[in-house]
């Protein structure tokens, strides 16, 4: 059975899921995947790089279904938020830092805003700019998240309630049509997922990325702003941090991240590195449910064994 929402009524798809806008990895197969599959499937724009976005735009475009695009509010390329626009998506969603240079451009354009926020101030920024759908993300989600935030079950039902009757989607921490159903009971319209739709047979990873997550458990992730300074990444670490499995440099500076910034040496030693192969290009970014990711599935199919179990659970917390 479909579970109708507010969301699944505004884009007309089937199920209340939507993958996440994963930067890099979401590319045009995976978010038509996901779509086809009867969610909402989101490209993953990043930084508004044109020629990938020239690559990715029409693979997702051409599926025939509702679709959507993610962008970097902080860091975005304007010309490559206007050259996603003219493919005509459902859909922009804008994550971390402030939306306001893209919203005028994506309302004239017809597609819905979607704001992502992981703070009450950047949720009622999102309800006063007219957000068509909020994002609610908890700590517990894979990649990037607030340095000082809270975690999914008690964040969504407070967005939930400050943003009435704008329809939240619940963020972080959601692997399974289990979490889905429990997204729904908090009183939000679905959920997005991210690490999840990583690990899917058209997800743009490595196999070795692809492998990781299978293999990693919640223990294994760590929050924090090492990988983005080592590698020399613009990110805004003073509010944003990653949660990511563990490796060499987070080893190395756990704890010294003022330390790291003011080291160029150490940031060069990790470009060498990634160079010789000694370490990888990007950290494995993932949620702490990633002991629900054991196989590598079609997107497609993903969608849908995920809206049968949340169903499936649904129906059964309703008997009991």
């Amino acid at each position: 059975m479909a579970l109708s929402t507010a969301f699944t009524k505004l884009f007309g798809v089937e199920h209340p899921i939507a993958s996440a806008p994963m930067g890099g990895s979401a590319g045009g197969a995976l978010a038509a995947a996901v779509s086809r599959g009867g969610g909402l499937g989101l490209l993953g724009g990043g930084y508004g790089d044109r020629d990938w976005l020239a690559r990715e735009l029409p693979v997702v475009a051409g599926a025939g279904k509702p679709w959507g695009v993610g962008f970097l509010s902080w860091g975005a390329d304007v010309r490559g938020v206007e050259l996603a626009l003219d493919y005509g998506p459902r859909a922009v969603m804008l994550s971390f830092g402030d939306p306001r240079p893209f919203v005028d451009r994506v309302r004239a354009a017809g597609a819905a805003l979607i704001l992502q926020v992981t703070d009450l101030e950047e949720a009622r920024q999102a309800v006063d700019l007219g957000a068509d759908v909020i994002v609610a993300q908890g700590t517990e989600g894979g990649g990037h998240g607030a340095r000082h935030g809270r975690s999914t079950l008690p964040f969504v039902p407070v967005v939930v309630d400050l943003a009435a009757p704008v329809p939240v989607l619940a963020a972080g921490g959601i692997a399974d049509g289990r979490g889905v159903a429990a997204a729904l009971v908090l009183g939000a319209a679905g959920a997005l997922l991210g690490t999840r739709f990583q690990a899917t047979a058209e997800a743009l990873v490595d196999p070795t990325t692809a492998q990781a997550l299978v293999a990693g458990r919640g223990e294994d992730t760590e929050r924090s702003g090492v990988s983005d300074i080592a590698r020399g990444a613009r990110w805004p670490s003073s509010k944003y941090t990653a949660r990511t499995l563990g490796h060499p440099s987070l080893d190395q500076w756990r704890g010294r991240e003022a330390e790291l910034a003011a080291t160029p040496e150490a940031q060069r030693d990790y470009q060498a590195a990634v160079a010789r192969g000694e370490a990888p290009p990007l950290p494995v970014w993932a949620s702490e449910a990633i002991d629900l990711v054991t196989d590598l599935p079609s997107a497609a199919d993903l969608v849908t064994a995920l809206a049968a179990q949340a169903d499936t659970a649904l129906a059964r917390a309703g008997r009991d």
